[in-house]
């Protein structure tokens, strides 16, 4: 029973997906690049004379802020030590490693943050202060103030 009704399935996905394709019989299926300027079959790289291809390693000439990264990341102590041309893996990894390195700080700060909090909070205490008495000091001074408006105005 099962296997005729995944059968019945399948021949009812053949003639859906069909029809979908039947349009495109006889046209040529392959991608067109927008921003290309030349076919696809001319961009191939030809070898320079001596047999030597026109490829080249794949490097980046970090600036001023990556060479930055890349010392506090501490792939390299000096700025002398850095290559001119470095790869983007490198750069990269050097990025990752230095965000890592923040969010540790981050998580660090915060809970040091916490630890002050805390320990203010308990001193308030200890000095029985509160928000609520603030608050009670601060509303009897506003009424404090109101009354004498009031009683000064003939």
């Amino acid at each position: 029973m099962w296997a005729a009704a995944a059968g019945r399935a399948t021949k009812m996905l053949e003639r859906n997906v069909s029809s979908i394709l039947r349009p495109t019989k006889g046209m040529d299926l392959k991608i067109k690049r927008g921003f290309c300027s030349q076919s696809q079959e001319g961009s191939k790289q030809k070898p320079e004379v001596g047999g030597h291809s026109t490829f080249k390693v794949p490097g980046h000439k970090p600036s001023d802020w990556e060479k930055k990264v890349l010392l506090w990341s501490g792939r390299f102590k000096k700025v002398d030590d850095i290559p001119e041309t470095v790869s983007f893996e490198l750069i990269d990894a050097a990025r990752n490693k230095l965000r890592v390195k923040i969010s540790y700080l981050m998580i660090a700060l915060t809970v040091l943050g916490c630890i002050v909090m805390v320990i203010e909070g308990k001193r308030a205490v200890g000095r029985h202060e509160s928000l609520t008495t603030q608050n009670m000091e601060r509303k009897a001074r506003w009424r404090e103030e109101v009354a004498q408006s009031a009683s000064a105005k003939p």
